[in-house]
């Protein structure tokens, strides 16, 4: 079954077994390949939400992964060391173009906070966030010995921006013969988006308040998947690339998506081999240009102290500088992807509530283009420093023995710690069965109609006594 993004995510109480399912998921038959990759299906735990080092110790931040006493750790990394590395790539080499765009919009360069648009729900478009050893286009590049190292964007991102995270995060690294596979846990947060990470203000701490960093990470995450199935003509003009959609069943409506599966020279004879995502395309010039697609999001002025219908016209720089430093780290990884990925074109939407108590409905103020590169210095991202840190760590795992491992953002200090793990650790046969129809909670829609996600719907009524 491939771990889909948002998939069984609890929405507000932990406890009360409802889930926030924005997909309709299909279990697909797991190919066998080479390590068993099979994890446990543990609820997500609510992300820390400030750094000690940085002015916050009320705090008792969590780990993201529970560290068990078996553990073996090997190293910890100080973000400091990170801050220093640098290594030059060369540009990738397309190996693999797989999916199908839209084109985006142009439209959508218009919208104002006075002429707004609501934020629609696409209830059908299946979106896949599959790890890397689930891959099937990965696997095959493997089993071919077309690289030495494995990953996704996401992943290259998280290790690329890893200075500037926060909250924890953890990504499974196994060491199979020559081969080093970065990979994701089920149920890690890897795939939701965090909000007000690196702010100085406090979140609300208790979990089902819909201003706690993990009912925003989940509301930030379903807004993106919106916006970026909204910005499209969709005409039903695609341009389509080597192969289908590669985690699709037959007949599924999918999300407009390209990826670009792209191999990168790290060493005499290592490659590094990641499936990068671009979202849509547009027209420049008689050529296509790739674009992605990211939306920031207002909860609520009062935590920010900028108010987006009031400021985002007369001055979008401010409104960007206090996103810049309360979501640093959200901003750098969709720059890294969007970079890794060549992109052309990176298009940001600004998101907020119809009603700052309302974490359902939405409405897009404005949508602002930029080049990659360009907003990368902008906000001081370096490339080379980018690779380095990822240069830094894949020496490290080939160092290693075989076996499986595991990388953790201290929860409460700027470093990073690798662990021995057992090799069933995270593993688990147990398959998740969906939830019942009732348990289901899904964000109503205008209509009161909820977002369909494995066939049911659920009306305002249901989700009040649920929440």
């Amino acid at each position: 079954d491939f771990s889909l993004d948002l998939d069984a995510f609890p929405l507000a109480n932990p406890d009360d077994g409802s889930a926030f399912r924005l997909v309709d998921t299909k279990p697909t038959p797991r190919p066998k390949f080479g390590p068993k990759w099979r994890f446990n299906q543990h609820r997500p735990q609510l992300p820390q939400r400030r750094d000690e080092e940085q002015r916050r110790e009320a705090a008792i931040f969590k780990s993201s992964v529970d560290i068990q006493p078996e553990w073996n750790m090997l190293e910890q990394i100080p973000f400091s060391t990170f801050t220093k590395l640098s290594f030059s790539v060369s540009d990738p080499e397309d190996l693999l173009l797989c999916g199908a765009l839209e084109y985006y919009d142009r439209s959508f360069d218009r919208i104002t906070p006075k002429n707004e648009r609501r934020l629609e729900r696409f209830k059908n478009r299946n979106f896949f966030k599959v790890t890397t050893t689930d891959d099937p286009v990965i696997r095959r590049l493997a089993n071919e010995d077309k690289a030495t190292v494995f990953a996704t964007d996401t992943i290259l991102a998280t290790l690329m921006c890893a200075p500037r995270s926060v909250y924890s995060w953890d990504i499974v690294v196994q060491r199979v013969g020559n081969k080093l596979f970065f990979d994701k846990r089920d149920g890690s947060q890897l795939d939701l988006l965090s909000v007000h990470e690196t702010s100085q203000e406090p979140l609300p701490e208790a979990k089902d308040d819909i201003n706690s960093a993990y009912s925003l990470s989940v509301e930030a995450a379903y807004i993106n998947q919106n916006f970026s199935q909204q910005v499209l003509v969709r005409d039903g003009n695609k341009v389509s690339f080597d192969e289908p959609n590669p985690f699709a069943n037959e007949g599924d409506e999918v999300a407009s998506v390209a990826y670009r599966y792209r191999r990168w020279k790290l060493d005499g004879d290592m490659y590094l081999v990641a499936r990068c995502e671009v979202q849509s395309v547009v027209e420049v010039s008689n050529k296509n240009s790739f674009v992605t697609l990211n939306a920031l999001n207002e909860f609520d002025p009062k935590y920010s102290g900028v108010d987006w219908r009031q400021k985002l016209e007369t001055q979008r720089g401010a409104v960007l500088a206090t996103e810049l430093k309360n979501n640093a780290n959200k901003l750098a990884k969709w720059t890294a992807q969007a970079i890794l990925a060549s992109a052309d074109l990176m298009k940001l939407g600004y998101v907020t509530r119809v009603h700052p108590r309302d974490h359902f409905n939405h409405v897009i103020l404005g949508v602002v283009g930029y080049k990659p590169r360009d907003f990368a210095s902008q906000i001081n991202l370096n490339t080379s420093n980018m690779w380095g840190i990822v240069k830094s760590i894949v020496d490290l795992c080939m160092k290693l023995n075989e076996g499986k491992y595991v990388l953790v953002k201290d929860p409460s200090k700027p470093q990073v710690r690798i662990y021995e793990v057992p090799a069933d650790a995270f593993e688990n046969d147990y398959v998740e069965e969906p939830l019942p129809e009732e348990e289901q909670v899904q964000p109503p829609s205008e209509d009161a109609e909820g977002v369909e996600a494995n066939g049911t719907t659920t009306d305002d009524k249901e989700i009040e006594a649920q929440t």
